[in-house]
């Protein structure tokens, strides 16, 4: 990777507009080995993915995702999911409903960052029907919740950068 992770961090933008050009599992190999140098609490690492390059898949993946088409049009979509119980063996109901989500929202962003990196273009699914996606994995969502679906390619286009809000208008020091 050449860029610094601030960089990755700034230039970052969500893609919905993919070439038609392929990018290797290797490629996507190392996303996921970013993806699992995640933070988790008590280690407990409760995450999978799920990397779909089946186009009967995408599609059903993205009527899931309430006909948001773009992820049809990406060479790989990863599906992000949780391992509730995982989480829950250490830390119970605490673990299964929020740890789980907090480790794997870390492991999504660090997917982002690296394929920004790599200078990929990638966006983070969350509006999505979690039993419906289950159900075209073929999975027990009890077992693996599916939390996101990122589509990974080469952008078509890059957008602008959009506003944000100022760090003095979200923090408070408290001294």
């Amino acid at each position: 990777m050449t860029k610094d992770v601030i960089d990755a961090i700034n230039d970052r933008r969500s893609i919905r507009e993919f070439t038609a050009d392929d990018v290797p599992e290797a490629t996507i190999t190392r996303l996921l080995e970013a993806a699992c140098r995640a933070p988790s609490a008590g280690n407990r690492q409760p995450w999978f993915f799920y990397l779909v390059r089946a186009q009967k898949v995408k599609s059903a993946l993205a009527r899931a995702a309430y006909d948001q088409r773009f992820l049809e049009e990406a060479p790989w979509v990863i599906v992000v999911c949780a391992e509730p119980d995982r989480s829950a063996e250490r830390y119970g109901k605490r673990g299964r409903d929020l740890y789980c989500i907090q480790d794997t929202a870390a492991a999504v962003q660090n997917i982002l960052l690296a394929a920004d990196g790599f200078g990929l273009g990638t966006c983070w699914v969350g509006a999505f029907d979690e039993v419906r996606a289950a159900q075209v994995l073929e999975i027990d969502p009890e077992v693996r919740r599916p939390v996101a679906m990122i589509p990974v390619g080469i952008p078509a286009s890059r957008p602008s950068p959009r506003a944000r809000r100022p760090v003095s208008e979200v923090s408070t020091v408290i001294r």
